[in-house]
Parts: C-alpha cells; structure tokens; sequence
C-alpha cells in the first residue's frame, strides 16, 4: 500500500511541475500510451509495441506515410481511399490492444467488423467527414502474408557487420534476437568502402569473362564453368598501438555462416608456418638452458639426449660456445631434412606414408628455409618427428628406458592412460550407434552390422536376454538363420554351455567377433531409469579395464611398446598444442599425428591472421579489435558507453624467431611458391611494398584402402587453397578459395588460386596502404616537431 501510494504522489508531481494546467501533460501521457501499447507477436519480428511498429507489422504501412496521409486536407478520390484504408488500420489497431494476440492473429474478421462500427460512430459524430467514413468501411484489412512478405528486421548482408553484431552478442550473454531490439550503436574497426570494393570485387570474379581477365582461368588454377561454384573469404587486419584493427572480413557466400572465423577447414601447408615457429621456438629454448652450461655439462647432455634436435643444439655450443641466438636459428634453418616420401610413418596410432605435391621433389635432401619456401612436405613430417621426439624427452626422463625396460613402472602409467583413453573412444562410438533406439532397433543395429552364426547369436541372445527360457532361444536362432543344420538338442547344448556368468566379457566379445564393450553397453542401456554417456563412463570404468587385461598379461612386449608409442605422441601433441594455442590456434585439440604438419588438425582463416599479427609484431600477441566503441541508450539516464581498454601485449615468440619467420616468409614470395606477387604492390615511390606469406592446399577426402595400403576409392569432402600474408609494416591478413561437397572433386586449383586473386586486388589494397603510411607519416613527423619545439 505504501508502495503504491509513493507511486501515485511521484506521478502527480510529475504531471503538475509545470503548473495547474495539465493539458499537455495529458496529451503526451495518451501520446506515450499509443507508442507503446503491446500488439502481440508477429513471425520474424518478435513482440510488437507501439502504434508505429504495428502498422508496419501487421499491415506493412510505413509510420511516416501513415503521418502524412492523415493530416492531408486534400479530398481527391485517390487520396481519400489511401487515407481511409490507413484511417481503418489506425482504429483496428486502437481496438486490436484489448485482444492483441486474437484480433491480430485469428480475429480479423472480427477485427473488420469492430473497426467499422467505430468508423460509423465517428462520421455520426462528426469526427470524421461522411465521405471518408463511407470510404473507410468499405475498405478491407489486408494483413501482412509473412510467408512472402517478412516483417524481420532487414540486418545487414555484410559478413564483417554480422561479426560483430556476433560478437556483440556473445559478450552481452544475449541473442541476436534481443540485440536487435537493444538501443545500442557500436562504432566498428571496419573500412565500409575497402569493405564494399573488395565484396565487389570477389562477387564479380564469379563472371568467367572477369574471372579470366585477371588471370583465374589456367592449370591449378580454374575453368571457366567452375567460377561461380566456389566460394572466397577475406580478412585485412591493420597493426595500430592500439591493437589489431579488422579493417576487411567478408567471404562471397550467401549465409550468415562465417568462414573466417566460423569454420574447421583443412588448410593445407599453412601448418607448416606454425611447425616453423614451433621449431624456432624450441631452439630458441635450447639456446637458453644451453648458454648457462658449462661445455662438460653440454657434452653430458648430448651423449644422453634421445632427441635430435637437443642432440644438434648441443652440437653448436660444442663447436662454438658463444654463439648467439641470430646464428644459432640461422643454422637450424638450414639443417637438411629429406624429402624421400618412401618411409613409412608409426603415428596417429597407425603405419603411414606420406607424399610431396611435386614427385622431382622426391629425391632431394633440402633445408627448413627451402622446405618452406616450396611447400614441399616430407621435410615437414620428419621435422614434426624431431618436434614430437624432444617434447616426448622433456615430459619423460631417460624415455628410452621406458621402451626398453617391460618392468618400468611408467610403462604402466601410461598403458592406463591408453586403455582409458582408447575405450572412451569405442564406449562412445558405440552410444552413437544405439542412442534414441528401443530394445528391438539396437538388437536390429546389431544383427545388421555381424554376419550371424548360431555360436554368435547365442552370446549375443544369452547377455541380453539372460531370463529367456530354451524355447525362446531356440526360436529366436531358428528365426535369424533359418539354414542352420544344428538340431534342436545341440541348440539345446548350447543354451547350457553359454549360460550367463560362464564366460567374461571379454572372452564373450571374442566368441561373439564384438567388441566387449558394445556387449556391455546394449546391457546398461536395458537397465531401468535414465541413461546417458557420462553415466555410461562412469559406470564402465572397471570393465574398460578388464576388457583391456589381455594388454597387460601378453607376453607380446611389442603390443604394449605400440600402445606405449601413441600414449607418449598423444601427450606430446598435448604440449604441441600449448605452444600452438599460444600462437592463436583456436581449437581445443590437436590431431596427435605428424599429418598435423601438413595441415591434418585444421584451422580458420582469421586464426592464421592472428598468427602472422604475432609475427610481423616481433613476437607479441595484442587483442584483435572489431569494434572500438558501443554507445548505450544515449541521451537518456541510463546511457553507458564502453570502450576498449589499452591492448595488454604477451610475448608469446622470442622476438628473433619471429624475426626468422617473417624474413623466411618473404622468401616464399621472392622465390618461393607465392613468387608470382613479387614486385606486384608498389609503393608511392615505385619501391617494391615488403609482403611475405605462406601458401597452402587442402584436399580433404576420405581414401578407402585394402589391408595392404592400395587404394580402392576415394571422396572429396572439400578443397581448399589459402595465402596468409602480411603487407608492408602494418596490414595483414589471408585470402582463403574454398568449394565443398562432391563437386569438390572436379576442381584441381591449388594456392597459385588465392595468389592471383590477390594480385587482381592491387589497385584496390595498394592507394590504401600507400594512404594509411602517408598519414602515419606525418602523425610520426608531427609528434617529433612538437617535442623539438
């Protein structure tokens, strides 16, 4: 009570503040009321509110044109009927809000039928003219169809505007929904005119007359059917002190799916750059610990390092103890690596063998710097091999023992993280097979996967249904393989023999030719009460290890040593991982495999951008910006603005390394596989802008191969081909061509595709930058006179 007579004494001091007389008061009281009276919810549009936003909504008429209409004096005919269909919609509108979600959504006859009693009652009053009121009635209430006329807010087809409406929206924990209806602006990093030259330009190169006149028709390149089959995505990024600024991001496909930061893509030899760094990362490691030793603790080292990186490391300061860091990375990048694709590779838990792109690169033995600047591959495998082997020492001391020595404890630790690991995999392939299914389907899904025997189907017949009594059983065999010959007393045998508890589960799944724990599984997902996969785990946690016992009582050492081999490259991948996390790689896991190197573990487009951020930046990570500022509800008491506070840099690459990598970069484009942009950016003075990058080529398919390695088919899941760059100083950024789905396989463009299309956008990238260092230049200089004076 007290509540509300507070709200009824504020309200009156309101209304009075401005003297006795509260006519206007009033007036914007029914003006308030009107703007913002509920009108129910309209399909795409959400809650409606307000007579503005209804008469649009619900009948598509414009609020302006509604204004203009009913303060017209003009009583021609055609005027007179468009303000008597308007004049109608207002009071059906006025009468609509007792009912809102009947008039406005089943009502409408209703609705027409109340409206024009109104209509009447105001012509007899003299509110309105006879005329117009005669015209109002006769006038029908044309509802919006919003099957074919959307009332959605119209956003923005922009790809780099909808980024940051995402973005937005995640850091406001809201949907798109309810930001949409938010009284917010938000100043963006984007360059809308750079941004619309380049859509245009990416748009227009699905043309084959333009695709050809900039130099996209060719060998690895495209034909002139398949230009409007693919699609490209764009990212510019511009170092400024206050972070990386996204000045372009756009891709040319016609959903709201972004693949520069949305996507899981298979980007080729662009791994290769982050193999590089983490190379270069560790012999700058190396060089640390090594440069505090004395030379007899560096000889001890080397004779009981496992790994040939520490091995080569130690070789250096032996051969010259003070050498420096510069030298030492020099010398890494040219340590030979072969490139003879015929070893084969135990990794990812499996032999694997590996191509190159080029075969006369086969039977060369090349350095790191050539192995990147031509993309050729089995140097990369072998330096993830070293890469893998020296984390492999650092996690485990004297390793090798681990390998040699059966009666090592550790081999036991890690024996336990592999079945752990392992069975996790195969209990969770196994929900996905019977999950949803009732007690008849996932017996079907069984049945259907095994060719049935009778022994097979006893097991399988004796686990699952442990109470059924003989003739049931007998049954249920004579209806799976009616052609058995076995009579009814050796059936009969059987059923004894098979009984439950007569056999573990482990020799079950062997009788069965099943895996134990699919047995298991189709057991608990009988039980009573709620099942999930987490319950699953849980609850399997010592059958997954007694299924695995065989592991730990062969006497096969080579089955453990296998098993020992992929626990001890999974963890080393783990570490792998932190390092590439550190260098902006977005995803949670690697693919423990030597693949990775050549792009098995995927990226995104904008991920490669932050990596060459971090190295034209000397090493430094600073936050990636896509908007500087969002604006609040302005202009009223809750207005809040929230602006980007000062980029806090991490040094995740020795300033060196990076170095490394953007001089190696350059050498991809001066004489390596992106050499066809050499001398293509120009600077205002005709020099030569300074660009690097690294190219990659995904060919995503799934090969299938007899048990001896020969191929029997093969399926295209997507292609991709990528350049990642950077441009002069301060812009960087990466140009991604991709096609998915079967159509994939007709298309053989590698990344000389991306390359050209780049170059195609000189004279669009080149007055921008020229004009963005123009304009640093003279800050720099005017900074520099005002501290003189």
């Amino acid at each position: 009570m007290k509540d509300k007579l507070i709200q009824m004494a504020s309200a009156s001091v309101r209304a009075y503040r401005n003297g006795e007389d509260t006519t206007e008061y009033r007036k914007q009281l029914v003006l308030d009321y009107v703007n913002s009276v509920p009108l129910s919810a309209a399909p795409g549009a959400g809650e409606v509110n307000g007579l503005g936003d209804g008469m649009f909504i619900w009948y598509g008429t414009e609020f302006d044109e509604m204004n203009r209409l009913l303060t017209q004096k003009d009583t021609k005919a055609r005027n007179l009927e468009q303000q008597a269909r308007i004049l109608k919609q207002v009071i059906s509108m006025m009468i609509a809000h007792r009912r809102p979600s009947y008039y406005l959504v089943r009502g409408h006859s209703d609705l027409s039928v109340l409206s024009n009693s109104y209509v009447r009652l105001l012509a007899e009053n003299g509110v309105i003219s006879p005329e117009i009121g005669d015209a109002a009635q006769s006038q029908p209430l044309f509802f919006r169809n919003f099957r074919e006329n959307s009332a959605a807010p119209q956003i923005a087809t922009n790809k780099g505007v909808n980024v940051v409406r995402n973005r937005l929206s995640s850091l406001l924990d809201t949907s798109l929904y309810d930001l949409d209806r938010m009284d917010v602006t938000v100043t963006t990093t984007l360059n809308s005119q750079l941004q619309e030259q380049i859509d245009g330009y990416l748009k227009s190169l699905e043309d084959p007359n333009v695709a050809e006149s900039k130099g996209l028709i060719g060998k690895y390149l495209l034909t002139p059917d398949q230009t409007d089959d693919l699609s490209y995505s764009f990212t510019l990024f511009e170092r400024t002190p206050a972070g990386n600024m996204v000045r372009v991001q756009t891709d040319t496909t016609e959903l709201p799916f972004d693949i520069n930061e949305g996507s899981k893509l298979e980007l080729g030899s662009t791994a290769k750059l982050r193999t590089l760094a983490t190379y270069l990362e560790i012999i700058s490691e190396l060089h640390a610990e090594l440069a505090k030793m004395s030379g007899r603790e560096i000889n001890r080292g080397a004779e009981q390092s496992s790994d040939t990186i520490t091995q080569w490391a130690c070789s250096q300061f032996l051969q010259n103890p003070r050498i420096d860091l510069r030298s030492m990375l020099e010398a890494a990048m040219l340590r030979p690596y072969s490139a003879n694709p015929n070893e084969r590779f135990f990794t990812g838990g499996g032999v694997h063998v590996f191509g190159n792109f080029k075969k006369e690169d086969n039977d060369r033995v090349v350095t790191v710097t050539e192995a990147l600047q031509f993309s050729i591959n089995l140097p990369f495998i072998r330096i993830m091999r070293d890469i893998v082997k020296y984390t492999r020492a650092t996690q485990w001391e004297n390793n090798k023992q681990i390998m040699v020595d059966d009666s090592d404890p550790r081999r036991k630790e890690v024996l336990d993280k592999f079945i752990d690991r392992e069975s996790k995999v195969f209990l969770s392939r196994f929900w996905n097979k019977y999950q949803g299914k009732n007690a008849t389907q996932r017996l079907d899904a069984l049945l259907a996967g095994m060719r049935p025997t009778p022994l097979r189907l006893t097991i399988v017949h004796r686990h699952l249904y442990p109470k059924a009594d003989e003739i049931a059983y007998i049954r249920f065999i004579r209806n799976q393989v009616p052609e058995s010959k076995l009579t009814d007393k050796q059936l009969s045998a059987m059923y004894e023999r098979y009984q439950p508890g007569s056999y573990n589960l482990q020799d079950m799944g062997y009788l069965a030719s099943l895996h134990p724990l699919e047995l298991w599984l189709l057991d608990y997902l009988q039980q009573p009460g709620d099942t999930s996969l987490k319950d699953a785990t849980e609850k399997s946690a010592g059958v997954r290890r007694e299924v695995y016992g065989w592991l730990m009582r062969t006497k096969a050492k080579n089955a453990r040593d296998t098993r020992i081999v992929t626990m001890l490259e999974v963890d080393a991948f783990s570490d792998i991982h932190r390092r590439w996390k550190n260098m902006g790689y977005p995803f949670e896991h690697l693919v423990p495999s030597l693949a990775t190197a050549i792009g098995s573990s995927g990226d995104r487009p904008a991920a490669l951008s932050e990596l060459i951020g971090i190295i034209i930046n000397n090493g430094k990570r600073i936050p990636t910006h896509r908007f500087t500022k969002a604006e609040f509800a302005v202009g009223t008491p809750y207005e809040t603005i929230v602006e980007q506070p000062p980029p806090l840099a991490t040094q995740v690459l020795h300033p060196e390394v990076a170095r490394m990598l953007k001089e190696t970069m350059a050498s991809v484009v001066s004489e390596g596989t992106a050499k066809r942009l050499l001398n293509s950016f120009q600077q205002e003075n005709g020099s030569s802008f300074m660009i690097g990058g690294k190219t990659g080529t995904g060919d995503n398919r799934i090969v299938a191969s007899t048990a001896y390695g020969a191929r029997t088919s093969s399926r295209t899941l997507n292609r991709t081909a990528t350049f990642v760059f950077y441009l002069g100083e301060n812009h960087f950024g990466t140009l991604t061509a991709f096609v998915s789905g079967r159509s994939a396989n007709a298309f053989r463009f590698t990344s000389a595709l991306p390359l050209q299309v780049l170059k195609g956008m000189v004279p669009i990238l080149q007055p921008y930058i020229i004009a963005f260092n123009r304009q640093r230049q003279e800050r720099q200089e005017g900074q520099e006179s005002s501290v003189k004076q």
